[in-house]
């Protein structure tokens, strides 16, 4: 099959996708990603799925599985991946609206990553369009927290992904339209500073400033980074009252690194952080954490089946390594084949800018289409 032949259209994948991107779905907002797995499960819907509906837990909304008939439903298929949770909060559409300009077009989330989740909806239509009957059974699982580190989810990518052979995941595409054959391991942290209260302006010596702790710790942190090991400090919360000295202060920290042995140095340096002084406190306790997700065999010849399409389509595909964390770090590390970055080309995720370029929605689609039809 030559998924050139197929109609993809880019400008009408936009206009069904603007529909994804002004249904704002920030992750702590459950009942905005259940509005958005809502629209998502109808398409998969109309698209002849079956559809079963996750409750989400710990305060985090649903999940999404989605299955298609096929002649032998009950062998190890392919597993389309993808999260449907932004970083964005609502009421971002205010400040970064959905337009288009030239090949441009701009979204909170329209990169990462619900313009790659509506491309590989809209492969799977098209080749039922065309009639055609891929070699292995189609699943869709739509996650709702992996902006935050998937922690209610984990588990449930990991049953599913081990029922199946390959596993496919659209986030967005690397710089020069690159996939992703491995990941980087990430490691969170919750901080916490403890002082002592005072009157900021009648007593201020006699109190210590948890606020002053935290400053001090978040460069000793950052300071912590090398080639081998970066460290960031991403949130801080601390004070109500400006003429009180604080006596809690609470952050969040990341750190990642190539390798499974250099993250584990860096995870021991954080929790053997101190405070400054006897008279504060300063504790580090581990969040949640996504393996390293070395390339591996099954993983590169799955790469090589994509790029071989590609060059078919008029173009390259390189794989790489990659720093920021998807749920492929869980199904890479399993040992299945994983490709990633499958999704739309643009710049700007997690930012005001965050925008695709529209006519990838087509030539990226097209890949996923000759992917879907190709394995076996």
């Amino acid at each position: 099959m030559d998924p050139n032949a197929l109609p993809f259209d880019s400008d009408a994948m936009l206009a069904g996708l603007r529909e994804w991107v002004e249904c704002e779905s920030p992750t702590y907002d459950a009942p905005a990603v259940n509005r958005m797995m809502d629209i998502a499960s109808r398409a998969l819907i109309l698209a002849g799925a079956r559809i079963e509906r996750v409750a989400g837990r710990s305060g985090f909304g649903d999940c999404v599985r989605a299955t298609f008939p096929h002649a032998t439903p009950n062998e190890p298929g392919i597993l389309l991946m993808g999260h449907l949770d932004t970083v964005h909060p609502t009421g971002t559409l205010s400040r970064l609206s959905f337009r288009q300009e030239g090949n441009r077009a701009w979204g909170p989330g329209i990169l990462d990553m619900k313009g790659g989740n509506y491309l590989s909806l809209e492969a799977i239509r098209q080749l039922q369009h065309a009639g055609l009957q891929t070699k292995l059974p189609i699943t869709v699982l739509f996650t709702s927290d992996e902006e935050v580190g998937s922690p209610s989810t984990r588990d449930l990518i990991e049953a599913e992904a081990s029922r199946h052979k390959y596993i496919l995941v659209p986030e967005p595409a690397r710089p020069g339209g690159g996939v992703v054959t491995g990941r980087y391991a990430i490691a969170r942290f919750n901080l916490e500073a403890t002082g002592r209260p005072s009157h900021a302006g009648a007593s201020l010596g006699a109190g210590r400033s948890a606020i002053r702790e935290m400053a001090r710790k978040l460069i000793e942190i950052e300071d912590m980074t090398t080639e081998n090991c970066t460290f960031s400090v991403g949130v801080i919360h601390g004070g109500q009252w400006v003429n009180c000295v604080t006596t809690t202060c609470s952050g969040e920290a990341l750190s990642m690194a190539k390798r499974q042995e250099d993250l584990d140095r860096g995870v021991a340096a954080m929790l053997a952080l101190r405070g400054s002084s006897n008279e504060v406190q300063f504790k580090v306790t581990r969040g949640v954490t996504r393996p390293v997700w070395e390339p591996n065999a099954r993983g590169m010849a799955l790469y090589e089946t994509a790029s071989k399409i590609a060059r078919g389509l008029g173009y390259a595909i390189n794989p790489q390594s990659s720093g920021g964390g998807s749920d492929g770090n869980f199904t890479g590390a399993m040992g299945i084949a994983t490709l990633d970055g499958l999704g739309v080309a643009g710049a700007g995720a997690h930012t005001l800018d965050e925008h695709i370029q529209i006519d990838s929605l087509a030539y990226r689609g097209k890949l996923m289409a000759g992917l879907l039809m190709e394995l076996s």
